[in-house]
């Protein structure tokens, strides 16, 4: 059987629909949109910069780890009620905001990755020569290249093990000021590693493994292999 609408029908459905319509924009504008919010279950760059912001401001006891689990969401929710946001956990366009992060982008994404970088270079090679601290940043920008390791710099600064600085506490030391200029140089191609994805201090080594590399150069304490 067939139903025709009269004119004053389709009208409402018309009108309806653009309510409809309406109302899911608002949300979807309201949440910054899908890419816009980390949650429970989120992992990576921007996960890593909330849990830093966090951390730096003593909501966050955990690992920077860049999954968003338990510790984090109740951090969140913590750092909302102080801030008077909606508490839910949710890291959406207003947290982020509140907490100095600028949305999920390639731009924000390569700051992160930048800062990140630095920070793993204070902590791996405070106190060598410059020339040494581009060489551990080398060494990680080589492994993001590399078949056999994870191609983005936060999944091979945190792949386990990889790095002492992540379970010894150095990573959330301060950053030296040498450790940005040496992230962007190293960001940027610089490599006087010579092309090493490994490297190690021989007066504290002990792993066969790691000695019995092929050794490319030596830069300060550090000796960089293959």
């Amino acid at each position: 059987m067939n139903i025709k609408m009269s004119k004053a029908a389709k009208k409402v459905w018309q009108i309806i629909t653009i309510i409809l319509l309406n109302i899911l924009i608002i949300v979807f504008i309201s949440d910054g949109g899908a890419s816009a919010l980390s949650k429970m279950g989120s992992r990576g760059d921007e996960v890593v910069q909330i849990q830093q912001k966090l951390k730096d401001m003593g909501y966050y006891q955990g690992n920077v780890d860049g999954m968003y689990g338990y510790q984090t969401m109740n951090a969140v929710k913590e750092f909302q009620s102080d801030n008077s946001l909606s508490v839910d956990g949710i890291a959406g366009t207003q947290t982020l905001q509140a907490l100095g992060i600028t949305e999920n982008s390639g731009t924000s994404v390569g700051s992160s990755d930048y800062n990140l970088l630095a920070r793993v270079i204070s902590a791996e090679a405070r106190g060598e020569p410059y020339n040494g601290q581009v060489a551990v940043g080398a060494v990680i920008m080589n492994r993001v290249k590399h078949p056999s390791f994870p191609d983005t710099i936060s999944s091979v600064i945190y792949q386990k093990g990889a790095f002492d600085c992540m379970y010894d506490g150095q990573i959330n030391e301060p950053v030296a000021e040498s450790a940005y200029r040496a992230a962007q140089e190293a960001m940027n191609g610089s490599d006087p590693s010579g092309g090493a994805l490994y490297y190690y201090n021989p007066a504290t080594a002990t792993n066969s493994w790691i000695l019995s590399r092929r050794v490319i150069t030596t830069i300060g304490n550090h000796v960089f292999c293959e």
